[in-house]
């Protein structure tokens, strides 16, 4: 969970500003964070919120949580974090007058009932609070040169199927993301595109690869063996000892009709 946690990328530096300024003019705003695993959206947005920030982290997923609270800790200050190891459409916070200011969701949305997750954020979102439905694919989806070389690896072990979750494959959204909020209270929807460059060194790619669902360590009788054949493309395709990820960044921001910005 640790490798998970370091390893994954957080948001960029223009995505973490964008949703700061949802709260701007709030005195003690709360961040609610739906499919929070390891903490990367509130590791990221920490340094950028107010002191009186308080934030509640959401994830099924109870070590994963446990990864990011232990991350979190020694960078809170005089911030808050509540972690709920429960689905995200079944958030019921405990304070009657909760209200979410912003309310996040970020390489997760697709695993989610989603209907159920955005009627739960109508319950629980401040009048004027926006939904941040934000994704920037991965790895498997990248179309470099590198990542090409890197899939077609793991299919001649797997198949070209791609995996998801423990069991199953991955299968597209049955309809936009865009669909899904304007048949919420959210409907009021404007899209960003933030373009962003990351370099990879081969070590953290293969560490990436084992939180992955594609490329999880139990599907490959040999990990070891596979794992050099994917250290071996790495180098081979490395300029300088690294790998550039060039990338579109995207943030989905709803708001009710007639909310202010």
């Amino acid at each position: 969970m640790v490798h998970y946690a370091r390893y994954r990328p957080r948001l960029p530096d223009e995505v973490v500003q964008l949703l700061v300024q949802e709260l701007v003019g709030v005195h003690a705003p709360t961040l609610l964070d739906l499919g929070a695993g390891t903490g990367q959206v509130a590791l990221s947005m920490l340094p950028a919120l107010p002191r009186t920030a308080h934030l509640d982290l959401v994830d099924q997923d109870q070590g994963m949580l446990g990864t990011a609270l232990d991350e979190l800790q020694p960078h809170l200050g005089g911030h808050t974090a509540t972690v709920h190891a429960i689905p995200a459409e079944e958030f019921a916070p405990a304070q009657p007058a909760y209200q979410a200011d912003l309310i996040t969701c970020c390489r997760a949305f697709h695993w989610m009932v989603r209907p159920a997750v955005l009627a739960m954020a109508s319950r629980v979102a401040a009048p004027q609070a926006a939904v941040a439905v934000m994704g920037d694919g991965s790895m498997w989806t990248h179309p470099a040169e590198w990542t090409a070389a890197l899939k077609g690896l793991i299919q001649s072990h797997r198949g070209e199927d791609r995996r998801a979750g423990t069991t199953g494959t991955h299968r597209e959204p049955g309809r936009r993301y865009e669909d899904d909020l304007a048949d919420s209270a959210f409907s009021d929807i404007i899209e960003h595109r933030i373009p962003f460059t990351r370099a990879w060194t081969p070590p953290s790619v293969l560490v990436y690869l084992r939180s992955t669902s594609f490329a999880r360590p139990d599907l490959f009788a040999d990990r070891p063996g596979f794992e050099e054949q994917v250290q071996a493309l790495l180098l081979q395709h490395a300029q300088d000892g690294l790998l550039h990820e060039d990338g579109v960044f995207t943030v989905l921001l709803a708001r009710r009709p007639g909310a202010s910005r």
